[in-house]
């Protein structure tokens, strides 16, 4: 996908994710264990290995079915991540959890828990990335991070949003047309947050062409910083809303399409739709966004918003005979992806997100 840059496109490039250390995550939570409960709460640090496989093995070892075990998001397999499960004992004998300890998989904390972790009620995660062989100055890229510092970037999906291929986005464009029915419910949510993705990718492409992705328009619905809080701006209140978004205060905000919710109005609104009627899908089911749209309504999603920036805090640069390590934490939903593309030309960009 061509998407624009914000900034001027990167002047550097460098390898990453040569092996898994490479690329090291912690989640974070918005909560801590109970300490007592029918749950047993364990964070580990896995290497090489995915969120699913841990989760099996954990299972496994409880003898309990896979869906008694919790976990906040999806973690990737090329990379060394710390996060946090849950596995419902109730009933069961503690089991001896060292046994799952080895070169994969390394026991941090095990406690007991109330509930079980759901899905997506992460806070974020933290990043640590290597950059190996950096080609360019480094004095560039540390004034681009602190651009990124004081101003954001564009809140993308990430290309793994949509598949190998963009197949999730083929499939979705199959799904939307009536032609293909996927009887998973699972792999028919993924298709279907691959097309609203895409649609919200289209209209942050059209406001980064336009020029203001970072500001306020007239009929913009505002979102709060670190909240999924909304408003509709009035013409009277654009100067001082302005001024929040150059604080880092509020970000407009792009369409996630389904049904009802609330909608941008005036300006905003316009540039949404002819940014929606020109985006076009894949072959053979080639349709506009606005279709598209339509047609994620039809099928119960409900429409929501999504700040058109992100914002990474403790963002810095550090320095070792071996390259530059990055660093840097981004709320949940947020791809480290997105960050890195406005930095750096990098081979072996695929990361995962921060979960949703």
């Amino acid at each position: 996908m061509n998407m624009p840059y914000a900034y001027p496109g990167p002047a550097l490039s460098a390898l990453i994710r040569q092996e898994p250390a490479d690329f090291q995550v912690e989640e974070i939570l918005p909560f801590g264990p109970d300490g007592e409960g029918q749950h047993a709460w364990i964070r580990l640090r896995k290497t090489g290995i995915n969120t699913e496989e841990a989760a099996r093995r954990l299972a496994r070892l409880a003898g309990v079915p896979l869906s008694q075990v919790g976990f906040a998001g999806l973690k990737d397999r090329q990379a060394v991540t710390t996060q946090y499960f849950t596995v419902d004992l109730a009933g069961k004998e503690e089991p001896d959890w060292q046994v799952l300890a080895g070169p994969e998989i390394e026991l941090l904390e095990i406690t007991r828990h109330r509930r079980k972790i759901k899905r997506g009620i992460l806070s974020g995660n933290c990043f640590r990335l290597h950059l190996r062989e950096l080609r360019g100055d480094p004095a560039m890229l540390a004034e681009r991070l602190a651009r990124i510092g004081t101003g954001g970037f564009p809140n993308f999906f990430g290309e793994q949003r949509f598949g190998f291929g963009q197949g999730n986005v083929e499939k979705a464009a199959a799904l939307l047309a009536g032609s293909f029915r996927p009887r998973d419910r699972h792999l028919r949510g993924i298709y279907l947050s691959a097309a609203r993705s895409v649609l919200f990718n289209a209209v942050l492409e059209a406001r980064i062409r336009a020029g203001n992705w970072d500001q306020i328009l007239p009929g913009e619905l505002v979102m709060l910083e670190g909240s999924r809080s909304m408003f509709l701006a009035t013409p009277e209140e654009l100067p001082e809303l302005n001024r929040r978004a150059a604080d880092l205060d509020v970000h407009p905000s792009g369409p996630l399409c389904g049904r009802g919710g609330l909608q941008a109005v005036g300006l905003a609104t316009s540039i949404e739709t002819e940014a929606l009627a020109a985006w076009q899908g894949p072959e053979p089911f080639a349709r506009d966004g606005l279709e598209w749209a339509a047609q994620l309504s039809k099928q119960g999603l409900d429409a929501a918003r999504r700040p058109l920036r992100a914002l990474a805090s403790d963002l810095r640069m550090e320095t070792s005979p071996a390259g530059i390590w990055l660093a840097f934490q981004l709320p949940a939903g947020s791809y480290a992806t997105s960050l890195l593309r406005e930095l750096l030309q990098a081979e072996g960009l695929a990361l995962p997100e921060s979960d949703a």
